[in-house]
């Protein structure tokens, strides 16, 4: 299984999932088999209950779920049916984790960011590669680089790239201004990559 993890700094809104998106689509005519799941981190269990206004458009998969937008451009791109599993929330992991603590299935430990949380994120990602019997999966990770909601997924990425040595590769979709006489203005991206 391959792996391509994509991020977003500066700001939001620059593209990265049409960014994965086309990434992916050159992969299939290539004669890959590709998936895409979309991290959000938001603590919001779903995308079905927020406001259009503040998130945009909520897409609804064939089995229901509601989810970011994304996951139609990925469904179209792709030309694949993804599930709600290939979106992956905040809310649905400490869910989750929380869950497990309450059956004892951490036998008493003390439930953490690091490694459960990290390690629900992981699961998450290699079930539904899994499932889908893809050869690529693109991973979307939602927000800017330095949000504080972003940090966990993104510590599971890096777990992840140390799991799976040369078989993870990381995309950096940033914006480089232009002032107004024309010059590119890197030092933005320069502070995103070094928080990345």
């Amino acid at each position: 299984m391959r792996y391509i993890v994509v991020t977003g700094g500066v700001m939001s809104g620059l593209g990265k999932g049409i960014t994965a998106a086309s990434i992916g689509r050159m992969l299939m005519e290539r004669g890959y088999k590709v998936t895409a799941i979309k991290i959000d981190p938001y603590i919001n269990i779903d995308a079905g209950l927020m406001s259009p206004f503040q998130h945009g458009e909520v897409f609804v998969l064939k089995d229901g779920g509601e989810v970011d937008l994304d996951l139609g451009n990925y469904e179209r791109f792709l030309d694949v049916e993804l599930t709600r599993d290939h979106n992956i929330t905040t809310g649905k992991v400490y869910k989750s984790v929380i869950e497990k603590e309450r059956r004892g299935e951490y036998l008493g430990k003390t439930v953490q960011i690091i490694p459960h949380i990290t390690n629900e994120i992981k699961e998450r990602i290699k079930n539904v590669a899994k499932e889908s019997g893809c050869e690529v999966c693109l991973i979307e990770v939602g927000g800017t680089v330095g949000d504080i909601e972003s940090m966990p997924f993104l510590e599971a990425m890096r777990q992840l790239r140390n799991e799976e040595m040369g078989n993870v590769a990381f995309i950096h979709v940033t914006l480089a201004p232009t002032t107004t006489d024309g010059e590119q203005k890197t030092k933005p991206t320069q502070h995103s990559v070094k928080e990345l």
